[in-house]
């Protein structure tokens, strides 16, 4: 599993950034997609990175506004970040709250059910809209694009089985409310 060290590592190699646009790439960035890491994650990471002298501090004026510390990641940050990259990834793991309610969704209200799958569908339907024009509009890497396809194939293909399938679920719903 790629640890948060790593992931600042990642986000250094693009270029220096400071605590907060690292967080705002965990966010809304490329890297949203991998980890929730926050501030409380973040800021002991860069630490322990900058002890191991992988990454250094440059101060930056904000003109007028308080100083803030940008990170640059060093060659030796570099190097262990290739290490990392070099290394058979670890089975993906899918963690969802939403799987999680479907498993036991034949024991929800019909119309309950129902409309918690027709919200999810509808956000993925947006997420995909958004991915779509932002893929047209943003500069990415080309890794960053191949992962964002990917992610526009995994997100189609769930709101697509979800569209077709939906209907089973909610009938098994349907029988265990008649049951009961």
């Amino acid at each position: 599993m790629i640890d948060v060290k790593t992931l600042c590592l990642g986000v250094l190699s693009r270029g220096d950034a400071s605590g907060y646009e690292i967080r705002k790439e965990f966010e809304d960035g490329p890297l949203s997609h991998f980890s929730d890491a926050g501030f409380g994650s973040i800021y002991p990471a860069l630490r322990r990175l900058l002890d191991d002298g992988l990454i250094v501090m440059l101060p930056h004026n904000g003109d007028g506004r308080p100083d803030k510390k940008l990170y640059r990641i060093t060659p030796a940050g570099r190097h262990a970040l290739y290490q990392t990259l070099t290394r058979t990834p670890a089975p993906d793991k899918l963690r969802s709250d939403l799987m999680f309610i479907l498993s036991f969704g034949h024991l929800l209200p019909p119309r309950h059910l129902d409309r918690i799958i027709g919200d999810r569908i509808a956000d993925y339907r947006r997420i995909i809209a958004t991915l779509e024009v932002e893929g047209e509009t943003t500069l990415r890497t080309p890794g960053e694009r191949f992962v964002e396809g990917m992610g526009l194939a995994i997100y189609r293909a769930v709101a697509t089985y979800l569209e077709e399938h939906r209907h089973e679920l909610v009938a098994a719903a349907l029988m265990e409310s008649q049951v009961a």
